[in-house]
């Protein structure tokens, strides 16, 4: 069952600090852009994911999760519901200890199997909302 308790959402986000941002885009008019502008002036780290791009606001854009050979904190998935799966299993892999998926992505298998594999799983929630409501 994905999380929905506002204090475990706080210390995830309190206890954060390297976030892969999946689905990280160039467009400044994507979401994924805006959030990646907002974490990394919290204070994040974001490593950006998408094969797309060799650099996303001035940081080395990474192709695929399982190439990221840091720990990480969140996977945080701007990805159509049905492309989380491969994701979720990277995440696993590299035993991140968070799968994020934002506002409107809902993949109840991959939330399954990553729970059961010990991550926390927030779905259908936007990072950056959540972090100006819990921490500002």
């Amino acid at each position: 069952m994905p999380i929905s308790d506002e204090e475990v959402i706080r210390k995830i986000l309190l206890g954060a600090k390297t976030i892969a941002l999946v689905g990280a885009s160039i467009k400044p008019w994507r979401d994924s852009n805006k959030i990646m502008k907002y974490l990394l002036q919290q204070g994040y780290e974001v490593i950006p994911v998408n094969p797309k791009y060799s650099e996303v606001l001035g940081m080395s854009c990474i192709p695929s999760l399982p190439e990221i050979p840091e720990e990480l904190d969140i996977v945080d998935v701007f990805r159509r519901a049905e492309a989380v799966g491969p994701i979720a299993d990277d995440a696993i892999a590299l035993r991140a200890k968070t799968l994020w998926m934002q506002l409107g992505i809902v993949n109840e298998k991959a939330a399954g199997r990553a729970e059961e594999a010990g991550l926390n799983v927030i779905m259908d929630r936007c990072i950056m909302v959540e972090h100006r409501r819990l921490l500002r």
